[in-house]
């Protein structure tokens, strides 16, 4: 599982990176995704960030990418809606 987390002081960057990330996985909170966990899909955000975002960054702008192992996997824990969760991120692997 990957879990990115992002925050972007410009309301048109950030909509438009959560949108990118919306065609790899979803919305777990505001500004964070949750994505089955895949190199390439790993490599593909890594570069976006890269080439796209980084350059343009400001004081407050930030992304923060969390590859989780598959033993790491197993100790997240979840409340409310998002224990929920789960059973859908269980379709796709």
């Amino acid at each position: 599982m990957i879990i990115v987390s992002y925050d972007f002081e410009n309301n048109k960057r950030r909509s438009i990176f959560s949108k990118y990330l919306k065609s790899y996985g979803h919305r777990i909170q505001y500004s964070v995704f949750e994505i089955r966990n895949s190199q390439r899909i790993l490599k593909n955000i890594l570069n976006e960030v890269e080439l796209r975002y980084k350059k343009d960054f400001k004081n407050c702008d930030s992304v923060i990418i969390l590859n989780l192992c598959e033993q790491c996997k197993k100790k997240v824990i979840r409340y409310g809606c998002a224990e929920n969760e789960i059973s859908e991120i269980l379709k796709f692997e």
